[in-house]
């Protein structure tokens, strides 16, 4: 057995902490109206120098409202999220309080530090029984394939063994990069391709916390794969295609509210309008493995939730990982941008197999807990994120947290794979088997997807007791339970399966490690 590697970190796409208002500048008529600042960004306006530029997020009733205000302030534009009304601008002190009395201003918000959430087993899940045994819509397995997952991450290496088909393509379609804080680009586009003739050409997973990217997206949809020790592995959804949107080297929140909003407006053709389904499937889930340490309130205001509201309207879902602070009931730890009550915001908690398969397994220490009096903080579900091998590079810094390194099908496949545990590693589970469900009803919406997955789920043993919330049992620490995709896709598509019975692993051997 694999010791548990934990490289903890998490920042957020929500507010760190809500609810406070900067006080009434001493020389503003008591009448004057000021828009709500988030806490995060009250500090840093209180601690800044006069002189000195920070990033904001000016939220309007409108687009419209925010432009205007950025521009009659003097803030310099960085990006917008058009569908939201939300204008990222640089300004100083001065100026940001200065947008808070323009007409039409909502909300400001600052520009969080992020960071992601480390620390599969298809056997637990399901997950491999269900690729084998049963069948989507389009009649193929269900293996994902006809959807893309977009993984808000480090990066991806699309070289990856792991990440290729048997024709020598890459399981990603599309590879872009946040790049809207660079201060040399004058544009206010901030997503943008990798510059390269193909998405398969392309490493953009070595930037500082390099690695993450890629075992992330080596659990959403990597291909089978035996490993030179006999070991076979596949992601959840090995058939799916992917989207890899870089946050790049500085983690903050523009730069991944930005990768959403890019979903938001491209998730019908990541590709482009040219490039067929075929080669290019419609993005139909987000994986984003990320969140602030300690947990946090929710923050309905917040770009984030507003991006992933719309998201859900267009019918696609996004997964969260909950978090890697533990806590013991006296208090939220979980991600706040997971407690999202609207159907199809998915928070995951990690559960771990014991290295097994077994479906009776424990709620990892690490895996953060909700207040136990508050169920609007608890985890959704449960899926593997402990021991989890997939893809890595022995020379990328996550990946030599591992303490498993394995070596991939090729002779110069050294250490390419490796062990890491986390929620960052249980949300991609879930993201995978979104992608299978959707693949067997492509016309569910999010919410049903939701409902699908929390009212089949396994009620293991360990940990907080269930009690009904919403009509279904639910814990503060495992949510529902152990996803099982066999029952979701039945319970989804209404329709009985027959389950094939074999080996463990789906092919009469071993369980698969990851």
């Amino acid at each position: 057995m694999s010791p548990s590697r934990r490289a903890l970190g998490v920042g957020s796409l929500a507010a760190i902490v809500v609810g406070a208002l900067l006080p009434l500048p001493a020389q503003a008529a008591p009448s004057a109206a000021l828009a709500p600042v988030q806490a995060f960004l009250a500090g840093q306006l209180a601690d800044l120098d006069a002189a000195v530029p920070t990033t904001v997020l000016v939220h309007g009733t409108d687009i419209a409202a925010a432009r205007a205000a950025v521009d009659a302030t003097g803030l310099r534009p960085v990006t917008e999220f058009e569908r939201i009304g939300v204008v990222v601008a640089s300004g100083t002190v001065g100026q940001i309080e200065a947008a808070r009395t323009q007409p039409g201003v909502t909300y400001l918000e600052g520009n969080s530090p992020i960071a992601f959430t480390d620390e599969t087993s298809n056997t637990a899940t399901r997950g491999a029984e269900a690729v084998t045994a049963l069948r989507g819509a389009d009649g193929n397995p269900l293996d994902g394939r006809g959807v893309s997952v977009a993984v808000i991450d480090s990066g991806v290496d699309s070289t990856h063994p792991f990440l290729r088909n048997p024709d020598g393509s890459s399981a990603v379609v599309a590879s872009l990069k946040s790049v809207c804080l660079d201060e040399s680009s004058t544009s206010t586009d901030c997503v943008v391709p990798v510059p390269t003739v193909l998405a398969s050409d392309t490493d953009t997973d070595t930037v500082s916390g390099g690695g993450h990217g890629t075992h992330v997206n080596g659990i959403v949809a990597g291909r089978p794969t035996t490993l030179t020790d006999g070991t076979t592995l596949q992601g959840a959804a090995p058939g799916a295609g992917l989207v890899s949107i870089s946050t790049g080297a500085v983690l903050l929140i523009v730069g991944a509210d930005s990768a959403l909003n890019w979903v938001l407006e491209n998730h019908e053709h990541p590709c482009g309008a040219a490039v067929p389904s075929s080669a290019c499937p419609p993005i139909k889930v987000t994986n984003n493995s990320y969140g602030p340490v300690g947990g946090g309130a929710f923050d309905p205001n917040s770009a984030t939730v507003e991006l992933q509201r719309a998201l859900a309207d267009d019918g696609v879902v996004t997964v969260w990982a909950a978090g890697n602070d533990g806590g013991d009931g006296s208090a939220s730890m979980t991600n706040p941008a997971g407690q999202d009550p609207t159907g199809g915001i998915l928070s995951v908690a990690s559960y771990y197999d014991q290295d097994t398969g077994t479906r009776d397994g424990t709620v990892s220490e690490y895996s953060s807990r909700g207040a136990s009096a508050d169920p609007s903080t608890w985890p959704d579900l449960s899926a593997p994120g402990e021991n989890i091998t997939s893809s890595c590079r022995p020379t990328l810094p996550i990946c030599s947290t591992g303490l498993d390194p394995r070596n991939g099908p090729g002779p110069l496949d050294v250490g390419t794979f490796n062990t890491i545990s986390g929620t960052s590693m249980a949300a991609p589970h879930i993201a995978g088997i979104v992608a299978q469900l959707f693949q067997a009803k492509p016309s569910a919406t999010p919410a049903e997807i939701e409902r699908a997955l929390k009212s089949t789920t396994h009620r293991y043993a360990d940990g907080a007791p269930y009690t009904s919330v919403g009509g279904l049992l639910t814990s503060f620490d495992k949510g529902t339970g152990l996803v099982d995709v066999v029952a979701a896709a039945t319970s989804l598509t209404g329709t009985p399966s027959t389950t094939v019975r074999k080996g463990r692993n789906g092919k009469g051997g071993p369980p698969p490690r990851g």
